[in-house]
């Protein structure tokens, strides 16, 4: 899979840049196609013709699945949370793009796709479906922490702190894998709980983290006003783009932190942007129903 990596860290002000991760695909873009990387090279070489995997409604994860699919000769099943949605897939952006891309879309209740993990669900699924490469939720697994490794080049190392979005864990785990030792990094996660420390550590090697719980704005797929005008605002200043569910959430949080003098004075932050575009349109579909300004 080839990845753009002649894309240079955008500066914010003079304490803050960004890295414009969602620039290194023009479709498969951000931690996805990081996560993706190396998993596909194995999924080949074991022989695999199929690769299945697990979402919700706007899964960025499934988009990127579907895409990854349609370009390298996979076929691609998708394991969809809520029944309701067969009836959907045409007014929902993420499930028609997958479809479009020749995904094979499976709905399951809420009750059923919490048992994703169990051998017995997936021994089913390869019952339904026959032999697949199984990618699970998210993406998060060994070889996609490792690809997010590369995420931080040797132009990074003068930076003091690395922030990024957390969602499965996966992202920051291989940034803190390949940060230097005087660097610090700060995952934001997208949603509410604790268990996050745990699955970070599964894959961590080293302890110069921690996770920032004030800035989740009510938990995952959460949005208001707040944030709203924020990512609009930052848009028309800065030309770029953020995600409702992710970056906006860590960005609003650097800068509030950054305002607060939380970090030294003399620090140099690095903000990792890790696309989730395509999840915008649905995003402003719900802004709709709720009468809420849409994300510009």
């Amino acid at each position: 899979m080839k990845i753009n990596t002649d894309i240079l860290n955008i500066k914010i002000r003079d304490d803050l840049w960004l890295k414009p991760e969602y620039l290194n695909h023009k479709i498969i873009s951000g931690n996805k196609l990081r996560k993706l990387k190396l998993n596909i090279a194995k999924s080949k070489t074991m022989g695999y013709h199929s690769l299945l995997t697990f979402g919700g409604a706007f899964s960025n994860h499934i988009a990127a699945v579907a895409q990854v699919g349609k370009d390298y000769g996979f076929n691609t099943i998708g394991i969809i949370r809520g029944e309701e949605l067969r009836f959907k897939i045409n007014e929902n952006p993420t499930l028609k793009f997958a479809a479009s891309c020749g995904m094979r879309l499976n709905f399951v209740s809420r009750e059923s796709f919490r048992d994703k993990s169990s051998e017995a669900f997936l021994q089913k699924l390869k019952d339904e479906f026959g032999p697949f490469y199984h990618l699970p939720e998210g993406g998060t697994n060994d070889l996609a922490v490792k690809g997010c490794e590369e995420i931080l080049t040797a132009k990074d190392a003068n930076f003091d702190y690395i922030c990024c979005p957390v969602g499965t864990g996966g992202t920051i785990a291989g940034l803190i894998n390949s940060s230097k030792p005087h660097q610090k990094i700060l995952g934001f996660p997208a949603l509410k709980g604790d268990f996050l420390k745990t699955d970070i550590a599964k894959f961590a090697k080293k302890n110069n983290w921690i996770l920032v719980n004030d800035y989740h704005f009510g938990g995952y797929a959460k949005i208001n006003m707040e944030l709203i005008s924020f990512i609009n605002r930052f848009k028309a200043e800065y030309n770029i783009q953020l995600d409702p569910i992710y970056t906006a959430k860590m960005m609003y949080g650097v800068l509030d932190m950054i305002h607060n003098e939380k970090f030294p004075s003399d620090a140099r932050i690095l903000a990792i942007h890790t696309g989730g575009l395509q999840g915008i349109q649905g995003m402003n579909m719900r802004l709709q129903e709720m009468n809420l300004p849409l994300i510009q």
